[in-house]
């Protein structure tokens, strides 16, 4: 079976993973004036009489059309819904400001990553950084200020795993529940990579707490995050999974940076061909109907230059997410908003701050919110 490849980076290193190998890595524009104020207009005219109805003679009429105001602010981008939430590094790079983004892109959303083990059983940011009092606090406070949220996404590609560090279910439970109950979460991510995916121990200490923290937090959203092959992901997780009465609300697959790579190769097209497979993996293990398992699918994808030398290009992002949207996936995702800039002036890779591509500022999250509805 071949191996695949990630990039995903935590705080300044910048990681690629797999089952085999792992990541290194306004204003409204006026338009025509409304009848009903013409009509308003014209009968204040009559009553005033003659002399209040006189004006200069290149004043325009009351009823002629009105030209938009070229200076004028286009509207602003519609919400976009939980569904497309882009991951955003705060100990990585050259952060973006969240609540700048929101109002330039319409996303309301962000996984933030990632949670770590601090070496023990206690979740930290990034493996160093207090759940509170800090950036990160900061940050999700302003996201809601804005009118969005947040979904902490526990793993990743490099560090010290909760899911390994815990010395059980019971306990790495209760370390997921730590930072649920720190910001009154609405729903999280575990993105399970490497060697805690390829351990069986990793995933059903994983899948046991899960299920102890669905069960505790009634209504609580929740993805898993895997690797996966051109085809879609191996069915070990899903099947112990399925096996447990674990349901997460959507499982969401990585699929790129494979091993062999898929350099000059359409990558819309692998990557919906890789959901189907995820698709029919979930048909089989829980007996979901065609459309539930769409609905219980979805995609993390990466913008731009992959660790394995792919080209993820924005006309494979409309690929991605018009495929999402006739199927209703339940999760629009890609790593990472860190990486949503082009590079400008700087020498590539600088993957921490731009995808190596040419590029509009954010035009990899706009893809999804417009095209991923």
């Amino acid at each position: 079976m071949r191996a695949l490849t990630r990039l995903r980076g935590t705080r300044s290193a910048f990681p690629a993973t797999s089952p085999e190998g792992g990541r290194t890595g306004g204003p409204v524009t006026p338009g025509a004036v409304p009848a009903r104020a013409v009509a308003v207009a014209a009968l204040v005219l009559a009553m005033a009489g003659p002399a209040s109805a006189a004006a200069p003679a290149d004043a325009p009429r009351a009823d002629a059309p009105r030209t938009a105001d070229p200076r004028a602010a286009a509207p602003p981008p519609s919400p976009a819904p939980m569904a497309v939430a882009p991951y955003l590094s705060l100990g990585w790079g050259d952060p973006p400001e969240p609540a700048k983004v929101m109002k330039e892109t319409g996303v309301r959303w962000f996984s933030l990553a990632f949670v770590l083990s601090s070496g023990s059983c206690e979740p930290r940011w990034d493996g160093h950084r207090p759940l509170t009092g800090g950036v990160d606090e900061r940050t999700v406070k302003a996201v809601r200020k804005a009118g969005g949220d947040v979904i902490p996404s526990f793993g990743g590609g490099l560090g010290h795993k909760l899911e390994q560090s815990c010395p059980d279910a019971a306990s790495l439970a209760a370390a997921y529940q730590k930072v649920i109950d720190a910001y009154e979460l609405r729903a999280i991510d575990i993105d399970i990579e490497m060697s805690a995916y390829r351990s069986a121990a990793a995933q059903r200490k994983m899948l046991g707490a899960l299920g102890a923290v669905q069960r505790a937090n009634p209504g609580l959203v929740t993805y898993i995050t895997l690797p996966s092959y051109r085809s879609g992901p191996d069915s070990s997780l899903i099947d112990r999974a399925a096996e447990e009465g674990v349901e997460p609300d959507a499982w969401s697959i990585m699929p790129f940076s494979f091993v062999p790579s898929a350099k000059g190769e359409d990558m819309g097209l692998i990557s919906t061909r890789a959901v189907d497979g995820l698709k029919n993996r979930l048909m089989s293990a829980y007996g979901y109907s065609e459309t539930e398992a769409y609905k219980r699918s979805g995609v993390s994808s990466m913008n731009g230059i992959t660790g394995e030398g792919e080209t993820i290009r924005v006309a494979d992002f409309r690929t991605i997410a018009a495929h999402a949207r006739e199927h209703k996936l339940g999760r629009l995702t890609f790593w990472s908003l860190n990486r949503d800039r082009p590079c400008g002036a700087r020498p590539y890779p600088a993957q921490d701050r731009c995808s190596g591509v040419a590029q509009k500022p954010w035009q990899y999250t706009k893809t999804l919110v417009r095209y991923g509805r």
